[in-house]
Order: C-alpha cells, then sequence, then structure tokens
C-alpha cells in the first residue's frame, strides 16, 4: 500500500470560520466535493504555498468539532486490513463512495480517527 497524501481533516458545522482562519493563515480553496453520503456534507480542500493540505468539512449536525487524519491510499482494502490489524474498527456509516473516490473512517482502540480514501481513476 502506498500512501498519496496524508493531511488534516476538520469536520465542524461552522466551516465558513474554519475556512476564513486557514485563508488568513495562507491557504486557498482548491476545489469543493459534496459528500456521497449527505448532501448536508460539503468538503473544501485548500493547500498553501509550501503544499501543504487542510480539509474543511462541514456537516449539519456535530456536537463538537472534529480533527481527523485523512490519508490517500493506493489500496483501501490494504489500508484497512492494516488498520482494522491494529485494533481499528470502521466507524458505523461513515463508508462513504462518489464519483471520484471511497473512503472509510477508522477509529483506533485509543480514540483518534484516520480517514482511509482511495481515488477512483476514470484511466490507468
Amino acid at each position: 500500500m502506498k500512501i498519496t497524501s496524508f493531511n488534516p481533516l476538520i469536520v465542524t458545522t461552522k466551516a465558513d470560520d474554519t475556512i476564513k482562519l486557514f485563508e488568513e493563515l495562507g491557504f486557498e480553496k482548491r476545489h469543493n466535493k459534496v459528500s456521497g453520503v449527505s448532501e448536508d456534507i460539503n468538503t473544501v480542500r485548500m493547500k498553501d504555498s509550501n503544499g501543504f493540505h487542510v480539509d474543511v468539512t462541514n456537516v449539519a449536525k456535530l456536537d463538537r468539532d472534529m480533527t481527523i487524519i485523512r490519508m490517500n491510499v493506493d489500496n483501501l482494502d490494504e489500508a484497512f486490513a492494516l488498520l482494522t490489524s491494529r485494533g481499528f474498527k470502521a466507524v458505523d456509516g461513515s463508508d462513504s463512495v462518489t464519483s471520484s473516490s471511497k473512503s472509510v473512517l477508522m477509529a483506533s482502540p485509543s480514540g483518534f480517527a484516520i480517514d482511509i480514501v482511495k481515488h477512483i481513476k476514470d484511466h490507468d
């Protein structure tokens, strides 16, 4: 399994405020994606001049903000098996398939989370 990118993902009900903060820190919006799980979930990918990324996901209901590690991989099944073998569990209802990606949110035994993502390519 190859990791193709690795960055923070902030899940919040106040995405506009969070995006504004990161813009003030020098990040720019790269693209916006509506989730395959719900149209109420919307993610903005941001990048700064050093090549660092942060994703900000807006959700309608959430008790408090969450920070998750987003890990893009070339083999979702292999990443899932590796994390499962280390005690991670898929968060119920977190798996998502869109026209451009598949993902599963995994929670560690101690509580931190990794969202593993595999991009779906329409070409070789």
